[in-house]
């Protein structure tokens, strides 16, 4: 495999499983050196368990994003491990509210958007002071094809991850004056756990082209394209990896 991102640190949030790790994953095997972190201990220690399987340089933390003490800690572990920063990864999501759009309540609706939409917002504004000092430095946010097309099932999450996308084009031009990219993926309906009840049961493919699930795996790729200098002339835009299906805003 390519080696694009030697002696490059990537650090990457919500990312002991899922579309996370896979990301964690491939970075770590182009030759970045890893920092991945979780709520739980146990998560964030066999995640890195399975990534120094193969021999990947990596760092775990327990971090609730949530909470400033927490990404401070995230941010300055990996400063204290690695040095710097050069490519963040914002993966972290929650979706604790399932059914009619109407049936939430605001315990549930403050969730979903401190930590997809807030604490995105806060850990990459902690963590510029690091990536400008970095060359080629670069910020990646993960949102959703349902930021575009919205779920019925899933309809405040799918209004949390809109946000996402405008984020990515509010910030391009100043963290370009910085020389920092920043680029968002819009994943469609991924084989993962957390996506468990859009593919485990009836398959819903939102108009997907392919008719089929798409991978973790698949996601890492495109994340990798992104934050590599194979995308050196791409900042505030949003790749919808999602087997074609329809996103408009």
């Amino acid at each position: 495999m390519e080696k694009r991102f030697l002696n490059k640190i990537a650090l990457i949030t919500g990312s002991t499983e899922g579309i996370g790790f896979s990301i964690a994953q491939r970075l770590g095997r182009e030759g970045a050196k890893v920092v991945i972190c979780s709520r739980k201990q146990e998560k964030v220690t066999k995640a890195v368990e399975q990534l120094k399987v193969e021999n990947l340089d990596c760092l775990g933390v327990v971090c609730h994003v949530g909470i400033e003490d927490d990404r401070r800690n995230l941010i300055e572990k990996t400063i204290e491990k690695y040095g710097g920063i050069d490519i963040l990864v914002c993966n972290v999501a929650v979706n604790p509210h399932h059914g009619n759009i109407f049936e939430i309540d605001e315990r549930q609706w403050d969730k979903i958007f401190d930590i997809n939409v807030k604490s995105t917002f806060l850990l990459i504004k902690q963590a510029i002071p690091f990536l400008k000092q970095r060359k080629d430095s670069n910020v990646l946010i993960i949102s959703s094809i349902a930021g575009y097309y919205p779920s019925q099932i899933i309809a405040p999450y799918s209004i949390s991850k809109t946000p996402l996308i405008g984020m990515t084009k509010a910030m391009g031009p100043a963290c370009a004056e910085l020389g920092i990219r920043v680029n968002c993926i819009a994943p469609g309906v991924i084989k993962t756990k957390f996506s468990k009840a859009f593919w485990y049961d009836e398959p819903i493919y939102n108009d997907c082209f392919m008719k089929r699930v798409g991978y973790s795996d698949e996601v890492a790729a495109t994340a990798a394209f992104l934050c590599s200098n194979d995308a050196s002339y791409i900042t505030g835009e949003t790749i919808i990896c999602a087997g074609g299906a329809n996103a408009r805003l």
